[in-house]
């Protein structure tokens, strides 16, 4: 039997952690290749620390593309986040380009020929979830987690705050009972701030963000209130801490609430199914329970390096489904081709949309008039419905 009364917890990151600076980086160089054309290929990986920034990866697109406009792309995607330190800022900091093309051996695999459909970037598993939790289907902590950093990054912005800085974390802890959320126990925010902001003076800027993203009721009490427990966070960003592309894909995901495969998102095009095929993967799940055939759906797929079709279609409803799940994976693969080119043209991917998800996860977000967020859309649930 699943366990009913528990506490569970999840961590966010804002769009200024290190590791989330590298993120919004390399999206921002998916993005600006497919919009100069839509079949480029990229896998862009990004690491910065103090005043450096440093490019890797390979690319096939077009040739208007250099080391001179990843660094551009690089620094506006810094500016943007609201780097001006000594110790980070956009302006002077340090960019080395090491992109290069893309390996033939892989080309050779991925690309469709005459008797052969185009094939998978990589072998991998793919991991999709949805919940009722949350009127977006999410697990509750992951999400109110994201809902207190994004809120406090737009009022920072907006000049609204003004003693914040870029980099912060989040992390909230839930009570569940009967396996149902209900309140918070602690929460915990760590924020870059100002120098001239004291510990307790931080805890009041953050205080009606927290607020603000959880439901009425459910803040946990004073004691288990922790802002900034070190006591100072003035150093911050990739001066304090080197960070990575695709270094927090808990983050990204469902906050341990879900399985994860393994494979980051960010600085990867559509034809990597560790994105394409995940994003699939939550599409169908968040259908699936949107449909009332379960609480909760969980979709493993699996793929081999130039295979298209994927190996297998896994789907668990965790006990609570009201159909039989052998007979679901069935339907599910029928309303959607889940080879990389059926999940790029089902979903509409292949456009400059990925620098949006590099910062409070790739799901549970709005669905987009650009199609930003296609994969969040409930447009299979009648079909659902009526196969059952």
């Amino acid at each position: 039997m699943p366990k009913s009364d528990y506490l569970f917890t999840s961590e966010s990151v804002s769009e200024g952690h290190p590791d989330k600076v590298c993120d919004r980086i390399s999206d921002s160089i998916v993005d600006a290749f497919l919009e100069a054309d839509p079949h480029s290929r990229v896998a862009a990986e990004t690491m910065c620390t103090t005043n450096f920034i440093v490019l890797a990866g390979e690319v096939r697109g077009p040739d208007t593309m250099s080391h001179d406009v990843y660094g551009e792309i690089a620094r506006k995607a810094v500016r943007d986040i609201g780097y001006e330190q000594h110790g980070f800022h956009w302006k002077d900091c340090e960019i080395q380009s090491f992109i290069h093309s893309q390996s033939s051996d892989i080309a050779m695999g991925v690309d469709a020929a005459e008797n052969k459909d185009e094939g998978a970037g990589d072998q991998g598993l793919m991991f999709g979830y949805a919940c009722r939790e949350t009127d977006v289907l999410m697990p509750a902590p992951i999400h109110f987690s994201h809902a207190i950093l994004k809120d406090m990054a737009e009022a920072r912005h907006a000049g609204k705050a003004p003693g914040l800085g870029p980099d912060s974390k989040s992390q909230v802890t839930l009570r569940y009972v009967d396996g149902k959320p209900v309140g918070a126990t602690s929460i915990v925010v760590s924020t870059q701030h100002a120098e001239n902001l004291d510990q307790d003076e931080v805890r009041e800027v953050v205080r009606p963000f927290v607020l603000n993203a959880l439901p009425e009721g459910w803040m946990c009490d004073e004691e288990n209130f922790y802002v900034n427990p070190t006591g100072r966070f003035v150093i911050g960003g990739p001066d304090g801490d080197a960070g990575l592309t695709g270094r927090k894909i808990i983050v990204d995901t469902y906050g341990g609430a879900a399985p994860h495969g393994g494979g980051a998102f960010s600085g990867k095009d559509p034809s990597k199914v560790d994105r394409s095929a995940a994003y699939a993967a939550r599409y169908l799940a968040k259908n699936v329970v949107a449909a009332g055939i379960t609480d909760k759906c969980t979709i493993q797929l699996a793929y081999a390096i130039g295979v298209s079709e994927p190996l297998s279609v896994y789907i668990d409803t965790h006990g609570f489904g009201q159909v039989d799940e052998r007979r679901l994976s069935g339907v599910l693969r029928e309303l959607m081709n889940l080879t990389p080119r059926g999940i790029r043209e089902h979903l509409q991917l292949n456009r400059p949309i990925y620098v949006r998800t590099s910062a409070y996860g790739h799901f549970g977000r709005k669905p987009e008039d650009d199609g930003g967020f296609s994969w969040e859309r409930l447009d299979l649930v009648a079909d659902i419905k009526s196969a059952f």
